[in-house]
């Protein structure tokens, strides 16, 4: 699972999640991408699904691009536990994602095959996301 090497704290805030992203939000490295459209908790799971279906419909050709990575920590009391008593433990490692974030791209496909990939990649995924392409793509 993707998760970070170390954190400086174990436990942290959920804060608030609110605008759009302002940054990764364009296609950086391929002419194929999957962008956000709602706020959430990516979890590290979720992400690591996604990507696995995109390469197997791929047949592994091309190339994917992982946009995002889990860097927050999310923690959760053990059931039959009374109120208060301090914070929870640690449970994983979440990626706060904002709308118009981009979360992953592909390159070395054709738009068909990568078009398939990234709606699939989209059914494990808790948000609305929406297939984009680069501008000036052309079709070989």
């Amino acid at each position: 699972m993707l998760q970070p090497k170390r954190t400086k704290f174990r436990r942290e805030q959920k804060n608030r999640m609110k605008g759009n992203s302002g940054r990764g939000n364009q296609l950086a490295f391929g002419s194929f991408g999957l962008k956000n459209l709602e706020n959430c908790w990516l979890t590290a799971h979720q992400i690591e699904a996604a990507r696995q279906a995109i390469s197997r419909r791929m047949n592994r050709e091309g190339q994917i691009w992982i946009r995002v990575f889990p860097v927050k920590p999310f923690t959760a009391k053990p059931l039959d536990t009374r109120m208060g008593k301090g914070k929870g433990d640690p449970q994983g490692f979440v990626a706060p994602i904002t709308p118009g974030r981009i979360l992953f791209e592909a390159e070395g496909v054709s738009l068909a095959t990568a078009k398939e990939a990234m709606r699939l990649a989209a059914n494990k995924l808790p948000v609305a996301t929406k297939f984009v392409v680069r501008r000036d793509y052309v079709e070989e």
